[in-house]
């Protein structure tokens, strides 16, 4: 028998990388889109007033948008894992979204935004779980952490500059709604065209058509259980927009009114500012230490805030100490969530996955605000504050105990 001359081995192959043209233009994509929005979100309260309306208004035109959004959510993911291509509906959702914020500066009435907000979260909605869907599509299991990490990251930039593109805006146009609102769609438009042409979309077989119940079923038994958790701390994370009631209120003695205010503002901004420097970070840790582990410290980080709020007397340093752990957990929430999602649950069935993860996340913010806000008002902080912080706990050691089973991805 002749010696076979051994072949030589090919160069070894390079490392795919986590940032690709895929998850930088969902980055960028992000980072516009949620520009556009928080101009308009930043100047919508004042908007309203020059119209005489009352805050009731504000708190129904926000209600009914995220739960219009909530459910969109869950529909698209659930829609979208039945066609060969997502991407059509991301941008078809990122144009519906820029055009329903423009039409903004067209009401006379109340119930003219209320419209064109559900019309803009809508869009905003049926977006979310297919972009998810793509970025995971686009990176292996293996750096997951490190592109919703740097996802999340451009997003939180958009919440930074846009409420102070909304300061110079409105200054510049001499306090003209119209135009500004009009100046929206620059940076949401170019947010739907880097989904249109930066992204690529990977070939994949659709999901065959069954019913929502029975899809839901064939997801893992750990994703259930991680709902489960999510839902539980969800039911207790309260929207940040109260840490700036509760600066504001108790700084005032101390500052006055309009310094309390400002302070608390500024350090809203700071939360921000942690929140996009941390969401790399999370995903990072992430991909090198376990999801559930990860995600656990999170949540229990958000318990130490809430814990902070009771125990700590509240002045401004204690309350920097409040806004950055918060901006923090949030970040490592959001990234985690999406990342150990990706993880548990097939590709196949991402976009189904993301969307029933993003409604049971709507379902808790707006749950845990109202909970948290009546609370407060009938029997104040410790009570309001000390309901989130068991909620958070809860929610650390169910998730710590998760593990992915064999056969999720």
């Amino acid at each position: 028998m002749k010696n076979e001359i051994p072949v030589p081995a090919g160069p070894p192959q390079p490392k795919a990388r986590w940032l690709n043209r895929t998850v930088l233009g969902i980055g960028l994509a992000s980072l516009f889109s949620d520009w556009s929005h928080e101009i308009a979100t930043t100047v919508l309260p004042a908007f309203l007033a020059t119209m005489g309306v009352e805050a009731a208004w504000l708190g129904l035109i926000e209600g009914v948008s995220d739960g219009l959004s909530s459910f969109a959510k869950m529909a698209s993911g659930y829609y979208t894992d039945r066609l060969r291509r997502r991407k059509p509906i991301a941008v078809l959702g990122y144009l519906v979204t820029a055009f329903g914020t423009a039409s903004f500066g067209l009401a006379t009435a109340a119930w003219h935004v209320l419209a064109a907000r559900a019309c803009a979260w809508l869009g905003r909605g049926v977006r979310t779980p297919v972009r998810k869907a793509l970025l995971a599509a686009s990176v292996t299991k293996e750096t997951y952490g490190r592109a919703f990490g740097f996802e999340r990251m451009m997003d939180t930039m958009g919440a930074i500059v846009g409420p102070a593109s909304a300061f110079f805006l409105l200054q510049a146009m001499d306090h003209r709604y119209p135009p500004l609102f009009a100046m929206t769609l620059i940076p949401s438009l170019i947010a739907a065209g880097l989904i249109a042409f930066l992204v690529k979309e990977k070939e994949r077989l659709p999901v065959p058509h069954i019913s929502f119940g029975e899809r839901l079923r064939m997801l893992p038994a750990a994703y259930r259980r991680f709902l489960v958790a999510v839902g539980l701390f969800g039911a207790g994370d309260f929207a940040h927009t109260l840490l700036i009631l509760l600066a504001t209120q108790k700084l005032t003695p101390a500052l006055g009114a309009a310094k309390a205010a400002s302070a608390a503002v500024a350090l809203y901004v700071l939360h921000n500012v942690f929140y996009a420097a941390f969401a790399f970070a999370a995903g990072w840790l992430a991909d090198r230490f376990k999801k559930s582990h990860v995600l656990a410290a999170g949540y229990f980080l958000a318990a130490l805030m809430a814990a902070a709020i009771i125990i700590l007397p509240l002045t401004v340093w204690t309350f920097t100490l409040i806004f950055v752990s918060g901006g923090i957990y949030v970040a490592v929430e959001e990234t985690l969530e999406d990342s150990f999602c990706a993880e548990l649950v097939g590709a196949e069935h991402h976009g189904m996955a993301f969307g029933v993860l993003a409604t049971v996340n709507g379902l808790g913010d707006f749950v845990s605000s109202v909970v948290v806000g009546a609370l407060w008002t009938t029997f104040g902080t410790a009570a309001a504050f000390g309901y989130s912080a068991v909620l958070f706990i809860a929610g650390a050691i169910l998730v710590f105990r998760l593990q992915p089973q064999s056969g999720g991805c």
